[in-house]
């Protein structure tokens, strides 16, 4: 999807990306190799050859940090699929209390599509762990974390660098007019959930993490297996939204009628 889009460009709106697309221009490469387009002046198309061929550079090299600065984020699913074999999968559970006010994460879990890693408080969870596996991925995809699970982390973990884009489902969603959070788009989808888990949510965790604290290996082993179920189901909710999203903007239609 990333080579079809061209609303990352100045004053280039869904609209005219679309009608790019209706015109024949459906990739980076069509419209830098136009001798001209109809609403653009000379001076415009060569300002924009120039930027994306920054762009098919950049991207070639696979920065996702380039691109993270970029395309504005609400665009960032656009990278998805180019990005999704070093996509890593982030949820995390918190004592219940906000950064500052004694907040703290008690458990990051983190999916690279095959295994899921667990970083729990007074184990493995700090800065430098984070940062080595962060350093490996390219895309992090989240449920509401531009509000919450990301935020958190920087507020309470001294250099972490999150800086690759970030797809967050719960926009994604809403832009597609879904409604509910995680666990209802699972049941919605088909998603399915481990039973010992089922009903669980962000209070029940907080309570685990406190019986944790006095000794409960049963409560530490289940919490896990909550944050574990919610940061693995990221993926397949991923995909499906991704695959909406990008129905949603009409590039299939001109792809599949070979417009070009």
């Amino acid at each position: 999807m990333i080579r079809n889009t061209f609303c990352t460009l100045e004053g280039i709106g869904e609209k005219l990306e679309r009608r790019l697309w209706e015109e024949g221009v459906l990739t980076w490469e069509d419209f830098r190799s136009a001798d001209q387009l109809l609403g653009f002046s000379p001076e415009k198309k060569k300002l924009f050859d120039e930027r994306l061929s920054i762009d098919a550079m950049q991207l070639e090299a696979c920065n996702a940090e380039y691109f993270n600065m970029r395309i504005k984020r609400r665009e960032h699913w656009r990278l998805f699929d180019f990005f999704k074999d070093n996509t890593v999968y982030l949820d995390i559970e918190t004592n219940g209390l906000p950064p500052g006010s004694g907040g703290y994460a008690t458990v990051v879990g983190l999916y690279d599509g095959y295994d899921y890693k667990c970083f729990i408080k007074g184990e493995n969870l700090n800065a430098a762990n984070l940062n080595r596996e962060f350093e490996k991925y390219k895309c992090i995809v989240t449920f509401y974390g531009a509000v919450f699970d990301i935020p958190f982390l920087l507020r309470t973990f001294d250099g972490l660098k999150l800086n690759v884009p970030h797809y967050d489902l719960c926009f994604a969603s809403r832009r597609l007019r879904m409604k509910g959070g995680l666990k209802k788009l699972e049941v919605d989808f088909g998603i399915e959930r481990d039973e010992s888990v089922v009903g669980l949510g962000g209070y029940e965790a907080v309570k685990l993490w406190e019986s944790a604290r006095r000794g409960s290996h049963e409560a530490l082993d289940l919490l896990v297996k909550y944050n574990k179920q919610d940061t693995v189901n990221l993926r397949q909710l991923g995909t499906i939204l991704y695959e909406r999203l990008r129905q949603a903007t009409g590039i299939e239609e001109y792809l599949s009628c070979g417009v070009a």
